[in-house]
């Protein structure tokens, strides 16, 4: 009970961090581990982080390499067992929901808060489990320190709440092709008009 008390008192508060125009500012000190392209991408942009990411499929991959696409980021963990699953769902409603034209260019990425646990086999197996079928669907794993800056970053929170949980925001975020933030909204089953609008937009516009 008190993880769960502690899990709702850090949703409520990632919801104020999420809204627009107040975002987490990012620490500039723990840029050293995982440093940054300066010049190339803007302050504003998660491809700033040059860390190595591990896909479902044992790939390993830059954030960058995502580039030029909309995006749709969530960081999970695939041993969540209150709203992961569902914010899932969220997404996969989403997908269902956009045009033709934007469901063959809209990325799906899901980073593991929990790269302790979540290897590559266990993004698979969520994967599968989950039915996120598909190229569009992109699944990562990393180093600790890469998915707390990649958190900073958006203005995502999370903190372990029990042995084998986390306390989280429920957050999704909506990215332009030079990966700088369009949109967010908290929640589970939240209006999902904002993210398909925003989504169509990017996808009729020429990203590079």
């Amino acid at each position: 009970m008190k993880s769960l008390l502690f899990a709702l008192t850090l949703t409520a508060a990632a919801s104020l961090v999420a809204a627009p125009g107040k975002k987490t500012p990012v620490q500039t000190n723990s840029n050293c581990e995982v440093g940054l392209l300066p010049g190339r991408y803007s302050e504003k942009s998660i491809y700033q982080l040059t860390a190595d990411w591990t896909d479902a499929d044992g790939r390993k991959l830059r954030l960058d390499s995502l580039r030029g696409r909309p995006i749709v980021l969530v960081l999970f963990f695939t041993n969540c067992q209150h709203s992961c699953p569902f914010i899932v769902n969220d997404l996969k409603a989403v997908q269902k929901a956009l045009s033709a034209r934007a469901s063959d260019r809209v990325q799906f990425v899901l980073v593991s808060i929990d790269p302790a646990r979540d290897s590559a086999a266990a993004l698979a197996a969520f994967r599968t489990k989950h039915k996120l079928t598909g190229e569009c669907w992109t699944l990562l794993t990393g180093s600790p320190e890469s998915v707390r800056q990649l958190a900073e970053k958006i203005g995502f929170n999370y903190a372990p709440g029990s042995q084998t949980q986390f306390a989280h925001s429920l957050l999704v975020t909506v990215l332009d092709g030079k990966g700088e933030i369009t949109h967010q909204q908290a929640g589970i089953g939240a209006d999902r008009k904002g993210a398909i609008s925003t989504l169509e937009k990017l996808s009729s516009k020429k990203q590079r």
